[in-house]
């Protein structure tokens, strides 16, 4: 009996899942490549997500490791740190009443989503609350596991709702005239060498800080703020270049688009329904606070749309960096609203959800 030798053994996965990286991130960058030529809003990141969407549920192996995730992140943040600005702060006098909006929406639309769930599909009260949660799906997926829920079936709704969106808004904005044709940001010149070289070192040393103190989406949160502050303070001018701010948005794209690799073609198709119906309701409930914020505040409306929009946190900052809305407004309601599902969740889940043995049986 011949024996494959242990470097062997190890080479070959590890050459496989390379093939399998290289293989999304090609079919990643053709897909926004194809968007791009053709022109259409978002078409980096849109078209990156659908290309890599479609092959992974075809059933490609598809992956993305956690190193590209976070350089991926890392870049979105500089880009998006590139453009704060004294300008972009206009708006916040009315944070403190956006977001306590932004906090009713987020109840709202948990309890209508799950309501509907329970009701036309015969989901249980667990399962449902899990799954018309908007965002923080890392969380709600352990929650998920730990309650005894639904997980595939969250999965599903969770994913489309955030590809729908992702795929959605940057049409909706544009075809309603909603998105700004411009912005500086279109028009700002790339950094210096050594400027660049002081982005990246500032975006990792502030990311390592917020990890370190568990901060959410710490990379890209962390890159957005060093790089804000350096730009804040005047010791950088321009941002990366063009090329570079293509890849994150190809590669936030792709990661989106990923997450169809783990799902299998039967529970999708099964659950494709619930996942348009939950999402019209949280819509539906998104959209009447999107309208009392453009009624009682001085908010651009785009802005609104894409920072109650019920998608997942740096899908709707890498959008706000494409559409050129406003990254700071956008980014300080995702967190607040991940922060608040993180908190408030548990506690949903545990005074309405099902009792765990209901859920096994």
């Amino acid at each position: 009996m011949r024996r494959t030798p242990a470097s062997t053994a190890f080479a070959l996965p590890n050459r496989t899942r390379a093939l399998h990286i290289l293989e999304t991130l090609a079919i990643g960058a053709a897909g926004g490549g194809l968007f791009l030529w053709a022109r259409l809003p978002g078409g980096l990141i849109s078209g990156a997500m659908i290309a890599v969407a479609v092959a992974a549920i075809a059933g490609r192996p598809l992956s993305i490791p956690s190193l590209i995730t976070q350089s991926v992140l890392v870049l979105l943040g500089i880009s998006l740190g590139s453009l704060m600005s004294r300008e972009l702060l206009q708006h916040a006098s009315a944070y403190p009443l956006t977001i306590g909006l932004l906090a009713l929406a987020t109840f709202c639309s948990t309890i209508g989503s799950s309501f509907y769930l329970q009701q036309i599909h015969g989901w249980d009260r667990t399962s449902a609350l899990l799954a018309g949660s908007p965002g923080a799906l890392s969380q709600i997926t352990i929650l998920a596991a730990e309650k005894g829920a639904d997980v595939p079936a969250i999965a599903v709704v969770q994913t489309i709702r955030v590809i729908i969106l992702t795929a959605g808004l940057p049409m909706l904005l544009t075809v309603t005239g909603m998105a700004p044709a411009s912005t500086a940001a279109a028009t700002m010149k790339v950094a210096s060498l050594p400027g660049l070289v002081e982005l990246v070192a500032a975006a990792i040393a502030a990311s390592l800080v917020l990890r370190w103190i568990r901060f959410p989406a710490s990379w890209m949160f962390g890159a957005m703020i060093g790089s804000g502050l350096l730009h804040g303070a005047g010791l950088v001018e321009g941002t990366l270049p063009p090329w570079l701010r293509g890849i994150a948005l190809v590669g936030v794209g792709a990661l989106i688009g990923a997450r169809f690799a783990r799902m299998r073609t039967k529970i999708l198709l099964g659950h494709v329904n619930a996942a348009l119906g939950s999402f019209a309701v949280a819509i539906l409930i998104s959209a009447a606070f999107v309208s009392v914020v453009a009624l009682t505040t001085h908010v651009r409306f785009s802005d609104s749309v894409v920072a109650f929009a019920p998608g997942a946190m740096d899908a709707m900052l890498a959008l706000a960096l494409t559409l050129h809305i406003d990254p700071i407004f956008v980014g300080v309601h995702h967190l607040s609203r991940f922060v608040f599902v993180s908190i408030a969740i548990p506690g949903l889940v545990h005074l309405f959800g099902r009792p765990q043995d209901d859920v096994d049986d």
